[in-house]
């Protein structure tokens, strides 16, 4: 099977940092097992769903070819998500948040396309394509809301992040992988969970990142919508989870209305929540969004921007009054009455406009860092950026010019100016001095042994955010997780169960089949007696070829399966209901 990816041009348009964590989607890694356990949750969910989710939900499904008793191929989805504007990838598990808000942006589904074990198939911790493909797929073919996913993704990748939130997303991560996989020994996964508890309960003060990753979670993930009194689910985590999305109908799920308080409310990503936020319509979404981020550096900069972007210790960029854009790793930055004066970074930087990079002032450029005063010339009360050609030519701000000047909280810089460069609108936005000192009081800041020094000009910082102004500036091919995820073993007990699965599978389909039910029906019961969705699909079979003396064969070996394993009970009988329920109605 064909499993290249470029089958929708808004892939095709994507960066390649992050064209980085897309993988093939190999369909034929899916087992008989694996299909089993889509059906069977689909058809779970589509019956229960129907009753409490958004009315997009259904609708969605057949908009965006999500079959019930196929795992979906996403390079098939591709085709039909290109007639409502969207694309799918898929990826391997959990991917960092910025990158995962990212491709919303850009009108992509991240799809981890991996499927959750039979063990697992009530709720996994980690993504899975029934978590992504049957829970966030169905939805955005609502076009308002498809526009709050799209815009959610273009703000949330700009919030800049904590050192301590990559930790967290790192430690959830492996937690996620431990979990799902088979034969994890206990105490390695209580050493993870133990990991992640005293991470959530040190997160200090919430970066923007975790605050935006909890309104995520309360919308896009675990979202009601309507009223307290009478809520419908169009989050993924429930539309994905038959077991949660019957549990936070319940009264043991407190219901508040959503509002910006909710992004202080952090989540286990391992436990049902305790709590759920309820939207009155997706127009009041894009309100609270639009709330947060008025209060993101993103759209307030200043000396809290520039703080922010220091304490991330990752590649951000702030913004100037005049449009230039510096990006680097922020690593200082002076101050005089709550505003910055000064801004350092350290290692390659670059210096852009309107997100494309100046000429000259790439990385190779500035490769050791770059710094730059900020703000206006002492006791002048324009600006530099705001000077005509006139003004400019009095206070000798010219090439070929030595000039001294002093910005407001004592930054002197001494030099020859060389050239400058304006933008559009006629602003300069750099100069570049020859034989330069730059001094803070006693501290010099450069001197003219360093080479040319070049000056950002702008008497504000407007913004702050994660990531560089042009992608292209810097080589952001670079993530490799410190996990992957595990596939299951083969061992020849599982074979011969795969092949028992892919019998009825035939059966159902109307292929050839190696054996009949009723020998199938014997294989399971003498070689794999704890195995239940089988022994359920085999009384599906029987029911409907009226072959009595089976499906009662069949229904009393699962009310046995229900007395030694009694976590199977709820799965069992929610199977049976689907078989007899229909039947009946």
């Amino acid at each position: 099977m064909d499993t290249e990816f470029q089958t929708n041009p808004l892939i095709e348009r994507l960066p390649k940092h992050l064209k980085q964590f897309i993988k093939p989607q190999n369909y034929e890694d899916y087992t008989p097992i694996n299909q089993a356990v889509w059906r069977y949750v689909m058809r779970k969910n589509v019956d229960y769903l129907s009753k409490v989710a958004h009315d997009s939900y259904l609708d969605g499904l057949k908009k965006t070819g999500l079959e019930i008793e196929n795992i979906p191929n996403m390079y098939g989805m591709n085709r039909i998500l290109k007639e409502i504007g969207w694309a799918a990838v898929a990826v391997d598990g959990f991917i960092p948040p910025n990158a995962f808000m990212e491709f919303q942006a850009y009108n992509v589904l991240v799809i981890a396309s991996d499927i959750r074990q039979l063990e697992h198939i009530e709720y996994t911790p980690a993504p899975d394509i029934i978590h992504e493909g049957a829970g966030h797929a169905p939805i955005i073919a609502n076009p308002e809301y498809a526009e709050y996913l799209r815009r959610f993704g273009e703000i949330g990748c700009k919030a800049i992040s904590s050192a301590r939130d990559y930790e967290m997303y790192e430690a959830i991560r492996l937690l996620s992988i431990l979990k799902e996989a088979e034969g994890t020994p206990k105490e390695e996964i209580q050493a993870i969970e133990k990991r992640v508890d005293d991470l959530q309960n040190d997160m200090g003060e919430l970066s923007e990142m975790a605050q935006i990753r909890n309104l995520h979670w309360w919308t896009v993930e675990y979202g009601l919508i309507g009223t307290v009194e009478d809520p419908k689910i169009y989050g993924a985590g429930l539309l994905s989870s038959i077991g949660e999305s019957a549990w936070c109908m319940t009264d043991n799920v407190k219901k508040l209305p959503y509002d910006i308080r909710a992004v202080d409310q952090s989540f286990d990503i391992t436990k049902p929540q305790p709590q759920l936020y309820v939207t009155p319509d997706f127009a009041h979404l894009n309100q609270v969004l639009e709330e947060f981020a008025n209060k993101m550096a993103l759209r307030t900069g200043g000396l809290s921007g520039i703080r922010k972007l220091i304490q991330s210790n990752a590649l951000g960029t702030i913004e100037l009054s005049t449009g230039v854009q510096i990006s680097g790793v922020f690593t200082h930055v002076i101050e005089h009455e709550g505003k910055p004066i000064y801004v350092q970074t350290t290692g390659k930087t670059a210096l852009s406009n309107r997100e494309k990079e100046l000429v000259g002032h790439g990385t190779e450029y500035h490769s050791e860092g770059f710094g730059s005063p900020v703000g206006k010339l002492k006791g002048i009360n324009l600006a530099i950026e705001d000077m005509s050609p006139r003004d400019l030519n009095a206070y000798a701000i010219s090439e070929g010019q030595k000039v001294q000047l002093e910005f407001e909280g004592d930054i002197i810089v001494s030099g020859e100016i060389i050239t400058g460069s304006r933008n559009l609108q006629g602003q300069i936005i750099t100069i570049s001095f020859k034989n330069c000192t730059v001094t803070h009081h006693d501290t010099v800041l450069f001197q003219p042994e360093w080479g040319t020094y070049d000056m950002a000009i702008g008497k504000k910082v407007i913004s702050a955010f994660s990531g560089p102004a042009d992608v292209r500036s810097f080589d952001l091919i670079t993530h490799v997780p410190s996990s992957k995820t595990i596939k299951s073993k083969k061992t020849p007990e599982r074979e011969e169960l795969e092949g028992l699965y892919q019998n009825i599978r035939n059966i159902r389909e109307g292929k050839a089949a190696n054996m009949s039910l009723e020998v199938t029906f014997e294989q399971v019961v003498q070689n794999h007696p704890k195995d239940w969705l089988l022994t359920v699909e085999i009384t599906e079979l029987a029911h409907q070829g009226q072959n009595v003396v089976l499906e009662q064969k069949a229904i009393k070996h699962l009310e046995a399966l229900k007395v030694i394993r009694p976590e199977l009970d709820k799965l069992i009988s929610n199977g049976l209901e689907l078989i007899f329920d229909k039947a009946t109605a």
